[in-house]
């Protein structure tokens, strides 16, 4: 049986981040895209595989075949156009970020769970290789107790042209959205939280810094982004009561897919060894081990895979609505009021 699906949008998102993946996927068909605007040259490529190109939203929501829609537009839209999705009774997968506030993803789910549907981001980045890498570690037990946990998604970008939005327009609802579900999957709720949120290059404009610390009980997990890092930070600094793992480089299919490269094309998303990670822990034996963690590929596809295992088969959601809830009042808890803060997490 396929899922039959539709997106809502057709920028850089639809053809870089979600297409190259379905393309080679048979147990999905794209079957509708709409967009407000003909991008006929563009729009030639994809025809040849059979999608279908509509200028008119209610021809894409009343399409009977249709089970998934895929929304990739602008932030601000999220919320009303899933909203419409659900009413017409269809599931939803959502880009980053979800919705703007906690409110509107409270209602969104209570909309979806009242009419039997299901609705989720697309966290695509827990399908990245170096997180993918760590998971192993964290799952086999290497480091023993975790006790902190570092990770870095930095850039060196000096030029930022005055370009004012809201709140939502900034890295941390465009990145930290992503690098902070990393971390909500592993390790759930938090205690308290330290935010620091800004921008460092043009404070005209949102921002581009955030530096996140998450309190465990016995954990805690720093979050950072920066646009003005010229030597990177490891990806992943993890220590525990056993050993530390540090891990160079992040996933590598971003890069492939500008180059032009697709999906199932041999070698996409392989990871540099060079930057494969390092685990160095003491073994039952007393012993010191220092092992290589070669990368997982990565693989942004196994989102819809997922989704698909949800939806025909009753397989647990890659992303729960707890999950949805928390990462999104985190991220508004952030943006409100002053920074620097401390919060306690209820």
């Amino acid at each position: 049986m396929k899922l039959t699906m539709g997106f809502i949008g057709f920028g850089k998102s639809v053809t870089r981040y979600h297409l190259p993946y379905l393309l080679v996927r048979d147990h999905v068909k794209v079957k509708k895209i709409y967009s407000r605007t003909k991008k006929e040259e563009i729009e030639n490529t994809y025809k040849t595989h059979g999608i279908e190109f509509t200028y008119e939203l209610n021809e894409l929501l009343n399409d009977a075949e249709i089970q998934l829609i895929s929304i990739c537009t602008a932030h601000n839209s999220h919320y009303e156009l899933a909203k419409k999705c659900l009413e017409h009774n269809k599931h939803v997968l959502v880009e980053k970020p979800f919705v703007t506030t906690t409110e509107e993803a409270k209602e969104l789910l209570s909309l979806a769970k009242e009419r039997d549907l299901v609705i989720m981001p697309y966290q695509n980045r827990r399908f990245d290789s170096d997180f993918l890498a760590l998971k192993e570690v964290l799952e086999k037990g290497y480091l023993g107790e975790v006790v902190e946990v570092e990770s870095h998604m930095d850039y060196y970008r000096t030029e930022a042209p005055t370009s004012p939005g809201e709140f939502y327009d900034g890295a941390f609802y465009g990145l930290g959205v992503h690098t902070l579900d990393q971390i909500v999957s592993l390790f759930g709720k938090p205690d308290k939280l330290y935010y620091d949120i800004r921008s460092v290059r043009n404070p005209k404009n949102p921002d581009d810094y955030y530096h996140v610390e998450l309190f465990y009980p016995t954990l805690k997990v720093i979050v950072k982004t920066n646009h003005l890092v010229k030597v990177p930070y490891p990806r992943f600094i993890v220590h525990g009561t056993k050993g530390s793992f540090i891990k160079y480089g992040i996933d590598r299919q971003e890069e492939f897919l500008k180059a032009g490269m697709m999906p199932g094309s041999t070698g996409f998303g392989e990871d540099r060894e060079e930057h494969y990670g390092v685990v160095t822990y003491t073994d039952e034996q007393g012993q010191e081990v220092q092992r290589e963690i070669p990368s997982p590929t990565g693989d942004y596809g196994r989102v819809y895979d997922s989704l698909y295992d949800h939806i025909i088969n009753g397989k647990q959601k890659l992303v729960s609505d707890e999950e949805v809830l928390l990462l999104m009042q985190i991220l508004e808890n952030g943006v409100k009021g002053d920074n620097p803060k401390v919060l306690a997490f209820n």
